[in-house]
């Protein structure tokens, strides 16, 4: 929490995240708690009150209930949730100047991108769908979410989120991703990304949008195209290498 101050946690959700009501109110220490209370292992709502025990108050102020911050979380509409990841965005450049976050970004970095069903239960979750995905070499069907993540590297450092997308379980792939790379490779940029940037995706992001995209931002890419029809005949067509 101590870092999380040195990069202006606080004064960067206070001045991007606006909750309206009561429940809204203080959104930089309710935010604060919660990410306290994610350091500490919290993964639920209830799990949020380790924040609250042991000398965790002394360490930052005003430490918010679960119940406070569960009522918090629930006023979010869609517009809040980009509010925070403007938020998110903000912090995560500020951290990459203060610590080695991205050690190297000036010389080459890499934007990996995929979607990632997971399980739900409850039938009454909000945007629940089912969506396919493959456990153990079997595709199997999941009530769940379809979340789209980017993240970046460097070869010197380990990734780091730089961008998600909440979505339902039964999106596509490439559902939004367009601007979603887009997103991550302003943020790769701004964290530092000076020199080449390649971004990474698997055949499910093989789009015009998505290609367009990393060509407008002027960044190399690597995607794995589709062997249909006319890939095969742009493959066969080039001289002296054969397709099997």
């Amino acid at each position: 929490m101590r870092l999380a101050e040195s990069c202006d946690l606080h004064g960067i959700v206070r001045e991007k995240v606006h909750v309206p009501g009561d429940k809204g109110s203080n959104a930089a220490g309710k935010v604060a708690t919660i990410v306290a209370g994610m350091v500490a292992g919290a993964d639920s709502i209830d799990d949020l009150d380790v924040a609250r025990h042991g000398g965790m108050p002394a360490l930052f102020g005003t430490v918010y209930a679960p119940s406070t911050l569960g009522s918090f979380l629930r006023k979010f509409t869609h517009g809040h949730v980009l509010q925070l990841q403007s938020a998110s965005r903000e912090f995560l450049v500020q951290l990459a100047r203060r610590t080695p976050l991205l050690s190297g970004a000036a010389g080459l970095m890499f934007v990996d991108v995929d979607s990632m069903l997971r399980r739900v239960y409850g039938k009454k979750k909000s945007g629940a769908a089912f969506g396919h995905t493959k456990i153990g070499g079997y595709d199997v069907s999941l009530r769940g979410y379809n979340p789209l993540i980017a993240v970046l590297s460097t070869a010197d450092s380990a990734p780091v989120v730089a961008a998600t997308r909440l979505r339902a379980g039964n999106a596509g792939s490439a559902r939004g991703a367009a601007s979603l790379v887009a997103e991550a490779i302003g943020t790769a940029k701004a964290c530092g990304g000076t020199g080449e940037i390649i971004v990474r995706m698997d055949s499910a992001f093989y789009s015009k949008k998505v290609i367009w995209t990393c060509r407008r931002n002027k960044v190399q890419f690597s995607v794995t195209a589709r062997m249909d029809g006319k890939t095969k005949q742009a493959a066969q067509s080039i001289p002296g290498r054969p397709v099997g």
